[in-house]
């Protein structure tokens, strides 16, 4: 008897002990108020996927999220996750180009993909699988873990009927950040904007158009100051993506870190379909209101993209000189969306 009771005890020693059941408050940042698709994203697809594969292990994960610049401005979340003043965040690359160089690849390289799907689907990869992706969070404090917000292909929206290149000869356009470029060597004056003035400042006269995405041009209501919207496959772009604190994140335990992971891929396949119906029903909508939607001719499109300057590869330099892989990672990129099926305009890493 003394014997059995002797291995139950043994057995009782050495049984894995349970994790006790925890539950972690955290506070989420975003700078964009949650109208927008991808702070939604969070609540509606983040939060919940996390939590569903936290209760398999007793724990919950409570979110407090932060949005609209209550806690963070647009370009700041970033540097308010390293602070550790949030453990998470969406990290605007678009809009904090001086620490995340790498990830603005894709502005710098127009007329390679209209398909978000694709360019949402490999930017994510690449930031899982090449360590010089994530190198730029991890030198600000932050980890990469998925959830890619890309924006929708880029439309020319215009007070005026555009038929060809000449037509942008004097005209003043908006653009955001990097994407002013895009409009090197078509005649137009580029001036640097934003959606939160795009319409008053196209009523008043202060621009005659922008460079603007469908899904955000019909909430904007821009199609009711710019009727002529011309689709010249500019591109879909990366802009974003959920970062975490790395010193936080490193001290999770395993399967906490993994359901973060798990709810930034169901962040994804659910941003990236409802991104896709956005367009559509945009598009359909501006039309059905009277705007006038054209496809640009090969031809112009083509004259465009040979016209522009080479702006990645400026881009790519000034990234190598400050010792980060600018030019690796141009190269890695249109590589691989090469290898995807798209058929850039130009081969920007090639020239």
């Amino acid at each position: 008897m003394r014997k059995f009771q002797l291995l139950a005890a043994v057995a009782i020693a050495i049984a894995p002990v349970p994790a006790a059941a925890e539950t972690y408050s955290v506070t989420v940042v975003a700078g964009h108020p949650p109208v927008f698709r991808w702070v939604r994203m969070l609540d509606e697809a983040f939060y919940p996927a996390v939590n569903a594969a936290l209760a398999e292990h007793g724990h919950e994960m409570a979110f407090d999220g932060q949005y609209g610049g209550t806690v963070a401005a647009v370009g700041e979340e970033l540097e308010t996750i390293e602070s550790g003043l949030a453990e998470l965040g969406t990290c605007e690359a678009l809009f904090d180009p001086s620490k995340l160089g790498v990830q603005n690849v894709t502005y710098y390289t127009p007329f390679v993909s209209s398909d978000v799907r694709q360019v949402g689907e490999l930017m994510d990869r690449l930031h899982r699988e090449d360590p010089r992706m994530q190198q730029a969070y991890l030198d600000n404090g932050n980890t990469y873990i998925g959830g890619p917000i890309v924006i929708d292909d880029y439309l020319l929206m215009t007070n005026f009927p555009v038929d060809s290149l000449a037509d942008l000869k004097g005209r003043k356009i908006a653009a955001p950040g990097a994407a002013v470029n895009w409009l090197s060597g078509t005649g137009a004056v580029g001036v640097s904007g934003n959606l939160t003035t795009y319409y008053n400042e196209l009523r008043t006269g202060v621009y005659d158009g922008v460079i603007v995405f469908a899904s955000a041009a019909l909430p904007g209501k821009l199609h009711e100051v710019a009727p002529y919207i011309t689709r010249a496959g500019l591109g879909a772009q990366f802009a974003a993506g959920i970062c975490a604190n790395t010193d936080w994140y490193e001290g999770l335990p395993p399967e906490v870190q993994e359901a973060l992971v798990v709810g930034a891929d169901a962040a994804r396949d659910w941003y990236l379909p409802e991104l896709e119906t956005a367009v559509e029903e945009a598009l359909a909508a501006m039309a059905e209101a009277g705007a006038t939607i054209t496809d640009a001719s090969e031809e112009m499109r083509q004259a465009w993209a040979d016209g522009m300057e080479n702006a990645a590869a400026i881009w790519a330099a000034e990234l190598d000189a400050r010792g980060e892989p600018g030019t690796e990672i141009l190269t890695t990129y249109m590589d691989a969306m090469r290898a995807a099926g798209a058929t850039p305009l130009r081969d920007w890493d090639r020239e």
